[in-house]
């Protein structure tokens, strides 16, 4: 009898979960102390060494299921089994009346169900959680600036404003802390123009690259423009356009 090997298994299971509607928690598990590191190129590379993998872990869940939901498109009649999961991914990416069988929706799932490339989640990661040395990725995981509005969901902002409520959300694995992130860019109202950008590259055959989609970010930060630029400077800085 053929046996079967523990690497087999984890490949497949690694494919078939987001067609299954759940994620493997594979990867590194618990962040390096980066303070460790000397600030510059040492904590630098550490960091990246360890937020690569995370972002490109990510990003090939993403592309697993939206190969899948393009099939099922071009098919243009989902049966039981395939509404059934169409109806789960567009809850997860936060579409209301969705009707899978109706192509407009479809079109609609598969502008939100795209990669985020890695340029910008690294550079977004660098910025927002200073290299990993931030409180809120120590404590919380949080390497996004990601916030929540409900008491106790979070870490509570030293310099929160008075009369604020919101917290930092605080993550059970950074791992989580960049699911999240995704999800964000792939949802939130404010980042449609960073999806309509994505959508436009792909139909033109153009390269999804960081530098491209940065501008669209304008609304991730209350410095709006500076910190767009301060992205893009990061994305040359660290020639992090190699991962895209």
């Amino acid at each position: 009898m053929n046996k079967i090997g523990p690497l087999a298994v984890i490949a497949v299971l690694f494919v078939l979960a987001p067609l299954l509607g759940f994620w493997l928690p594979l990867g590194p598990s618990a962040a390096p102390n980066f303070d460790d590191y000397a600030a510059g190129d040492a904590r630098k590379a550490a960091f990246f060494e360890y937020m690569v993998p995370l972002v490109e872990q990510e990003n090939a869940a993403i592309l697993s299921s939206r190969e899948r939901l393009l099939a099922i498109h071009e098919n243009g009649s989902p049966g039981w089994a395939e509404r059934r999961w169409l109806l789960q991914l567009a809850e997860r990416y936060e579409l209301e009346a969705f009707d899978p069988s109706e192509r407009t929706d479809r079109a609609q799932l598969i502008k939100r169900l795209d990669v985020v490339p890695p340029s910008i989640a690294l550079a977004q990661a660098a910025n927002e959680s200073a290299w990993g040395t931030s409180r809120f990725a120590r404590l919380g995981n949080n390497y996004f600036g990601q916030w929540c509005f409900v008491a106790g969901c979070g870490l509570v902002p030293e310099a929160r404003n008075t009369g604020a409520s919101h917290e930092v959300a605080a993550f059970k694995s950074v791992r989580e802390s960049v699911r999240r992130y995704m999800n964000n860019i792939n949802t939130h109202p404010a980042y449609a123009d960073l999806r309509s950008r994505r959508a436009s590259l792909r139909n033109e055959g153009n390269d999804i690259s960081g530098l491209a989609l940065a501008p669209t970010l304008i609304r991730y930060s209350e410095r709006g423009q500076e910190y767009v630029n301060e992205l893009q400077a990061m994305i040359r800085g660290n020639d992090l356009q190699q991962y895209d």
